[in-house]
């Protein structure tokens, strides 16, 4: 019990303290603002990363190395190159070598692969003998390399493959989803859309229930709908494998607040989970709702609603995702975020505020999303309780590209 009530009050202090940067670009240079405008580190890096686990990767002098959010030195620039620190590990180049280190700068000695992966939700890949296994972030190996591939975990889970064959594994290696099928989706309320053969359906308790007509299914996110395809057109099912929502829409995007994105020929509205046009089709495109209860939606650019479908910031602005990517049938996050959107407007990037004005009144040559500056101790925790972890943000600077630990190429 007074174990438990340490562990709740670090944890409390841990968000009393947090606090979130997001890098800029000015005048050439690199620096990092806080969510109240103001340059928490004044630009000055020719190559920086964003702020995980307390740290920043920057560039000084051609050799990498990490800061802290005052823009104190913690690790010195030895490094040929670095990558971000996440679950209290980053990658580096030492040499031509590339080698595992903690947030004191110390080498950490992992188990034999091939090559070295990015820690995410507690967990890194090794592989040996083109199958793959995982390691914790004490560098113990947590599963055997037996799989031909894993995809990065999300929510604490991830796809795997083996003999052409994909199920589910949990960061402990446990497989929750035998690998049996021909396609896998995410993992959501122990449940998962898979395809068998030529038959798309759900897994759920380790059951394969076929979707009447379904010819594609999407992951599912926040709400116990996703979309799915029948004859050519976009329907919604629920988790036990039901047609909710009749297919009679030509796109559509997830639910969250009760409202998803439907488009009829060429138009875009929001219905509600009674397929009831609350938003009519009326945007070129539009997006999920954001936590904060606004969506971007666009004209011949992109502004935001609310849940009423008043327009409440003017549609003057580019959006952009992880990586500024707009996906068809992929939901990503877009729009506001944590209370901000990063946008672009006139070739410059800024951060807008649900009252539409600009965060700090400035623009840049180029912006990151916001990224927690403190130690992330839930990557932490994690190895031990995978179920509390959370998806690992994109990284900036660099182009994000989601590795998945395969055969070799």
């Amino acid at each position: 019990m007074k174990k438990t009530f340490i562990f709740l009050f670090l944890l409390c202090i841990q968000f009393v303290n947090s606090q979130e940067l997001a890098l800029v670009k000015k005048n050439s240079k690199i620096g990092y603002i806080s969510k109240d405008g103001s340059f928490k580190i004044e630009p000055q890096y020719k190559s920086a990363r964003s702020f995980s686990d307390g740290l920043a990767a920057v560039e000084n002098g051609g050799k990498w190395g990490f800061i802290d959010t005052k823009g104190s030195w913690v690790i010195p620039a030895d490094f040929k190159d670095a990558k971000d620190f996440n679950s209290g590990i980053a990658i580096v180049q030492k040499d031509k070598e590339w080698v595992y280190i903690n947030t004191k700068g110390e080498i950490q000695k992992a188990p034999a692969s091939d090559k070295l992966f990015d820690f995410n939700n507690g967990v890194a890949f090794i592989r040996q003998n083109n199958k793959v296994g995982l390691i914790n972030n004490k560098m113990a190996v947590v599963l055997e390399p037996k799989y031909d591939q894993i995809k990065p975990f999300e929510n604490g889970f991830a796809r795997v493959e083996l003999n052409k064959n994909w199920g589910i594994i949990n960061t402990e290696g446990k497989e929750l989803v035998e690998t049996a099928y021909s396609e896998i989706g995410n993992y959501f309320k122990n449940t998962t859309w898979a395809r068998k053969d030529k038959t798309f359906g759900l897994v759920s308790a380790g059951k394969f229930i076929p979707v009447d007509g379904a010819e594609k299914i999407y992951d599912f996110d926040t709400q116990d709908l996703t979309f799915a395809k029948k004859n050519g057109k976009i329907g919604f099912i629920d988790l036990k494998g039901n047609w909710a929502i009749l297919p009679i829409y030509d796109k559509a995007r997830a639910f969250s607040k009760n409202l998803a994105p439907v488009c009829i020929g060429s138009k875009w509205g929001y219905i509600n989970p009674k397929a009831e046009f609350i938003i009519p089709p009326t945007y070129s495109d539009a997006e999920v709702f954001s936590s904060n209860g606004l969506a971007p939606v666009k004209e011949s650019n992109w502004g935001f609603i609310n849940e009423t479908g008043k327009l409440v910031i003017p549609t003057q602005y580019g959006i952009t995702a992880n990586g500024f990517v707009i996906a068809l049938f992929v939901q990503q996050d877009k729009g506001f975020i944590n209370g901000i959107a990063r946008v672009k407007n006139e070739g410059k990037w800024g951060f807008l505020k649900p009252d539409g004005t600009v965060l700090g009144n400035q623009w840049f040559e180029n912006a990151e999303l916001f990224s927690k500056s403190e130690k992330n101790y839930t990557a932490e925790i994690a190895a031990e309780k995978p179920k509390q972890e959370t998806k690992q943000e994109a990284k900036p600077t660099a182009k994000t590209v989601k590795k998945t630990a395969g055969k070799k190429k």
